[in-house]
């Protein structure tokens, strides 16, 4: 069972934006999300409901210090949960949890795929686009996410550098944004996106990390380092940073990320254990011992 820390010095609730989202959708439901406002696998759960406008209730609890009634729900007590009614009736009067954000993420996305009232999928319906798309969400949870926490939580203490640390998730994050370059059509205006001017899951699983990257500024040395236009070193490096920009400016201006964040100030006092690995939450602890991430 994941270690309980105290988190009295984190607002118990959500904020701005995510606060105004919540109390949208406090409503009794049969299907349920339960979330941190400061997990960033919940917000993806979250920007899904939020992109294809699927009705649910907003549970927020404390993820350091679960109910027995969330543990009876889900055993391994990771946030999300999501709880879907498998009654008949689908009123929620017998309920199963689905957990692992990715997983949530494709179910929802494919329980709810009524364009007319859900809106447009958000998985190409091509069997190879569809399965390309899988391998980039592989590349993103299992080579970018990582990265992200070995960066930030780097302390002098560490065998590998702060350096290192930098250049690592740099890497990974010019592998993803060369696999969008490759797949232009020269000549042509591309849309923002991973599939150009379609959005997709692929965006939404990076988008959380996305909009913590402030993080790494505020706590690191050296910052993320990314260059700036005209600094990239090479032709080929500036086209590579440029798109990563286009990408970037447009997840952290989209919709359901925005109105699934809470305030600044909360995530810089929330991360501010991680910048200092002192964390016990169970990303930090496998980060730690470099294992797969929860």
């Amino acid at each position: 069972m994941p270690a309980k820390v105290d988190t009295t010095e984190l607002p118990a609730r959500t904020t701005g934006a995510a606060a105004r989202l919540a109390a949208a959708h406090a409503a009794e439901h049969p299907l349920k999300l339960y979330g941190g406002w400061f997990c960033p696998f919940v917000q993806r759960t979250w920007i899904v409901l939020h992109e294809k406008r699927i009705p649910h209730q907003y549970v927020e609890i404390n993820p350091y210090n679960k109910e027995p009634e969330f543990l009876a729900l889900n055993p391994r007590g990771l946030v999300p949960t999501l709880a879907v009614p498998v009654d008949e009736e689908k009123k929620g009067k017998k309920r199963r949890p689905l957990y692992e954000s990715a997983v949530i993420c494709e179910y929802l996305n494919e329980a709810y795929d009524d364009e007319t009232k859900y809106g447009p999928g958000l998985l190409p319906k091509d069997a190879y686009e569809r399965a390309r798309c899988r391998l980039w969400i592989d590349h993103i949870s299992n080579k970018i996410i990582p990265g992200f926490y070995r960066f930030i939580q780097h302390t002098p203490e560490k065998e590998y550098s702060i350096d290192e640390a930098r250049a690592n998730f740099q890497g990974h994050i010019k592998t993803l944004v060369k696999e969008m370059l490759e797949n232009e059509n020269e000549g042509e205006e591309s849309g923002p996106w991973f599939l150009g001017q379609t959005f997709s899951l692929v965006d939404v699983m990076l988008a959380p990390w996305a909009k913590r990257l402030f993080l790494i500024d505020h706590y690191k040395p050296g910052g993320l380092g990314f260059p700036a236009a005209g600094q990239a070193g090479s032709d080929e490096e500036e086209k590579v940073w440029a798109r990563w920009r286009k990408w970037f400016d447009a997840i952290t201006s989209r919709q359901s990320v925005k109105d699934t964040w809470s305030d600044d100030e909360q995530y810089i006092a929330a991360y501010k254990r991680y910048a200092e690995d002192t964390t016990q939450s169970e990303v930090a602890k496998a980060t730690r011992k470099g294992e797969k991430l929860p």
